[in-house]
This record gives C-alpha cells, sequence and structure tokens, in this order.
C-alpha cells in the first residue's frame, strides 16, 4: 500500500509518542519535498525536528514530477505536495488532517485518513490506549470538536467490553 503524509499527522504522531504505528499499517510513507522542510523548519517543536533529523527507513522523501496544479492554490504548499504526490504515484491513501485539503483529495478520488483515524485504528490493533493517546492529542495544539473525541471515547470503550 502506497500512503503519502503531510506534515500535521507526521507532527502529533511524534508529539504524543505514536508515530511508531504507522510502519505497522503502512510499509512506506511517502512525504513530498515541502512537508519534509516544514518537519525539518525551526518553528517545528524540537522533539519532531529530532526525529525528522533522522528518519525512520519507512519515511521516504519523495520528489514532484510536476509543480502542483494552480487550481491547488488554496491549500498551504504542503497540502498541495502532499495531493500531487498522492496523484503522481497512484497513493493508496493520503494521510492529512485539515478540513479543505481532506475534501479536496477526496474530490480527485484519493482516499483520506488523519491522525484521529490512525489512532482509533491503532486502539483497534491493541497498538496504544485510545483515552491516553487523545488526552496527549489534546495536550498539543491539535484542534478537535469535543463531540469527535466523546464519539471516538464511546466507541473504543464498546470495542473492549
Amino acid at each position: 500500500m502506497i500512503v503519502v503524509a503531510d506534515t500535521s499527522p507526521l507532527n502529533y504522531l511524534v508529539l504524543i509518542g505514536h508515530i511508531e504505528v504507522l510502519p505497522y499499517f503502512y510499509q512506506r510513507v511517502l512525504i513530498p519535498p515541502f512537508v519534509w522542510e516544514e518537519l525539518q523548519d525551526v518553528n517545528t517543536p524540537d522533539m519532531v525536528r529530532a526525529w525528522a533529523a533522522r528518519p525512520p527507513a519507512w519515511l521516504e522523501r519523495h520528489s514532484l514530477r510536476n509543480p502542483p496544479d494552480s487550481s491547488l492554490n488554496f491549500l498551504d504548499r504542503g497540502e498541495r505536495e502532499a495531493i500531487t504526490l498522492a496523484l503522481e504515484v497512484g497513493a493508496d491513501r493520503l494521510i492529512a488532517d485539515e478540513t479543505l485539503a481532506r475534501e479536496e483529495a477526496k474530490r480527485r478520488n484519493v482516499s483520506v485518513i488523519g491522525t484521529l483515524g490512525i489512532l482509533r485504528n491503532a486502539a483497534r490493533a491493541n497498538l496504544l490506549l485510545l483515552p491516553e493517546a487523545l488526552s496527549r492529542l489534546q495536550q498539543t495544539n491539535f484542534y478537535v470538536a469535543p463531540e469527535l473525541i466523546r464519539s471516538l471515547l464511546e466507541e473504543d470503550a464498546l470495542r473492549q467490553k
């Protein structure tokens, strides 16, 4: 399965200590050039920059064959490049959190999963405790509607019964 990641899911998974779940689901995670730059930016949290300084073997920087389509200009550069790369390589999935990027990817027939979906799947695979992971995520600047958190926690509690 080929997946392409935008910056924010990688960032948050590193910050909450669960980046290791990605290779459980995806053997390779491709990132475009600007996502790589964002992971190393001086404004990126130290923990994320340290992780990016020694990237795991499953994380692969991948060049774009063509510049992003101008119709994607309403998105930030990392999102534009991630969607473009996903289309170029025929990715099975895009890992992205931002609503506009997710909607645009879906409009272009690219399947999308975000940080919450990855955490949910990891909990289902018994790789992590969802209440703990969500609590850690809420301690970052990740925005999620409280109703969605409640729903995920309720679903997780039912699954464990």
